[in-house]
């Protein structure tokens, strides 16, 4: 990777990924500012603005930046994840300077029209509806709610209707001064770009973009336990799962590489198992999600609502038959479709764009790839074991949702890891 990296003088950094051969540049602007950055009063609001943010500024309405990025082929959009909101455009190389322009008229200079407002209230509110209505989306909420019970980072990333019916103005704008800063923010580019080009384009384009200050991040507090949601549906959607290692801890690969094994895809212990051998589900797979400072691993499972005890059972002995040793050739083979995954993805201009600007938030430096794929060549069949058992001697969290009736108890299932 051709990678370089400025800072500005109020403390925006600017990052580019050149990639040789490329007609297009994918570009975006990465806000160390998510759902765990708000108080309970202010759960949603994180998403809330991601969508108000294209509604309109002080020099563009929100139907023109629509036709402004559209004249010239190009697709703006955004996301918000539990420590991060991303707003991020794909444009022709030439058309650079207009991305750069938009992203930055709409973090600086958006307008929050109460009219606007009032029409993206209800439009989030029916994607927390959508949520709602996919037991899949909604099992992950309660299970991220168990493992970090009354705090910010168990909490939703859309937040309670009731509270998004009612967010205001001047709420939008409150958190946007208090979080978005040049310190805590990454212009990223990859593809056809050229760095000095994008540092004169971020030089006059962020040059208002206030210094602010250090916000403080409430510690996360994993705890685990368990949620059991009756609904009438065709399947009882499973979560198991435990403490994982967070960014930057030694174990961080070597967690990967044991959820590949367990269930990270055909040839995995679990879909051999529990799909292949049995025919216990459509669905099985595992999970390693990490934060700044803690993480989760777990199991999810869809299956019929008589299969769930026989679905936990082998789920269960295939985690413990892990933690008590697999074969290198095993361990090799997940190292091969943990790297194969990660150069494939960087193979695309905005994946290269997203992973540089989250390493920035996350590390404050770009990680090469050739250090991650070591990092990757380290994990051996017994790494992978001994962070199996270090992952399960965290407590247990069990969320169930559908027709619960054959799913044993919290007590059951735990003692099996004790």
């Amino acid at each position: 990777m051709a990678v370089e990296v400025t800072r500005l003088a109020n403390g925006l950094a600017v990052a580019t990924d050149a990639m040789p051969g490329f007609e297009t540049t994918s570009v975006g602007v990465w806000v160390d500012a998510g759902a765990r950055y708000e108080s309970v009063d202010l759960n949603g609001v994180s998403h809330m603005l991601e969508h108000m943010a294209f509604k309109g500024t002080t020099t563009r309405s929100a139907r023109a930046i629509a036709e402004q990025i559209e004249s010239v082929g190009g697709h703006l959009d955004a996301y918000t994840s539990r420590e991060q909101t991303a707003y991020f455009a794909r444009v022709l190389k030439g058309d650079v300077p207009l991305a750069v322009d938009l992203l930055s008229d709409i973090l600086q200079r958006s307008v929050f029209n109460d009219d606007e407002l009032a029409r993206e209230r209800d439009v989030v509110l029916q994607e927390i509806g959508q949520v709602q209505d996919t037991p899949d989306d909604v099992i992950f909420d309660e299970f991220q709610k168990v493992a970090f019970p009354d705090q910010p980072l168990g909490r939703t990333i859309l937040g309670p209707p009731e509270r998004v019916a009612t967010f205001t103005r001047d709420e939008l704008k409150g958190y946007m001064g208090e979080h978005y800063h040049g310190p805590r923010m990454v212009l990223a580019a990859a593809g056809a770009i050229d760095h000095g080009q994008l540092l004169r384009l971020a030089e006059r384009a962020f040059a208002d973009l206030p210094a602010g200050g250090e916000v403080v991040r409430e510690p996360a507090r994993y705890q685990g336990g368990e949620f059991r949601g009756k609904r009438k549906l065709e399947q009882t959607h499973l979560l198991l799962g435990f403490q994982a290692p967070p960014f930057g801890d030694p174990d961080y690969y070597a967690a990967q590489v044991f959820s590949t094994v367990l269930g990270g895809g055909m040839s995995s212990r679990l879909f051999q198992e529990v799909r292949e051998k049995r025919g216990l589900t459509y669905s099985i797979y595992s999970f390693d999600h990490a934060f700044i400072d803690s993480g989760v691993f777990g199991v999810y499972a869809g299956s019929g609502a008589s299969q769930v005890k026989d679905v936990v059972d082998v789920t269960c002995e295939q985690i413990l038959s892990v933690c008590n040793g697999i074969t290198e050739e095993e361990a090799a083979r997940a190292r091969a479709q943990h790297k194969a995954g990660i150069m494939m993805a960087l193979e695309s201009s905005g994946a290269r764009c997203e992973y540089l600007g989250r390493q920035m938030l996350i590390y404050g430096h770009p990680v090469p790839t050739a250090e991650v794929v070591a990092h990757i060549d380290a994990v051996d069949a017994a790494a992978v074991a001994r962070v199996g058992r270090r992952i399960i001697a965290s407590p247990m969290v069990l969320a169930g949702l559908g027709p619960l009736k054959h799913l044993v108890s919290y007590d059951r299932i735990a003692s099996r890891f004790a």
